[in-house]
């Protein structure tokens, strides 16, 4: 019968301990989840740049232009996708500096990627791809640099507020009480 209770008693105190491991292991896990994620502007970033060494071999593997046109009709002028380039370039860079400021998580790095891709590909089949490749690479150069940076830093704000709330469980047992941000 004393040993049923010392069983209870030794369970019930380890209970806190035990949340306070949970409370650690999910802080530690989501630390390891925030430097993992903090790489995905560098991996599109890299992912354009072999898109971009393809183009620059004007796309050897993909039909001539001239077929493509024959089966789908005439592409867009290389001047149309000019402007539709400069202002997708303008906006991604608008876009991407206003989530930078409102620190939110959004992982729209890949999807750049394809946009780009897709101004290769018209500038290629219009018959423009050499005389416009350095656009097409300048713009997604910079718009994916600027994702990059923007991801980073999300990730290192968020990897700090983390890394204090480790530091704060260890000394007082308890994860910090919840800062309300103040209204603006």
């Amino acid at each position: 019968m004393e040993q049923a209770e010392n069983d209870k008693t030794g369970v019930m105190g380890q209970a806190p301990c035990d949340s306070q491991a949970a409370l650690r292991q999910g802080l530690l896990d989501e630390i390891k989840r925030l430097k993992r994620f903090s790489n995905r502007g560098l991996w599109a970033l890299s992912l354009f740049l072999l898109l971009s060494m393809l183009a620059w071999r004007e796309f050897w593997f993909l039909p001539t232009p001239q077929a493509v046109i024959q089966a789908l009709g005439a592409p867009p002028t290389p001047l149309m996708i000019s402007l539709v380039l400069v202002l997708y370039t303008f906006s991604a860079i608008i876009l991407s500096l206003s989530r930078m400021m409102a620190g939110l998580r959004h992982p729209s790095s890949f999807c750049h990627v394809g946009y780009l891709a897709g101004f290769y590909l018209f500038y290629y089949f219009a018959e423009a791809l050499a005389d416009n490749y350095w656009a097409v690479f300048g713009a997604g150069f910079t718009i994916l640099c600027l994702e990059s940076y923007r991801i980073w830093t999300f990730c290192s704000d968020q990897v700090g507020k983390r890394t204090e709330q480790l530091a704060f469980l260890d000394r007082n047992g308890r994860l910090p009480p919840e800062e309300d941000s103040p209204e603006l």
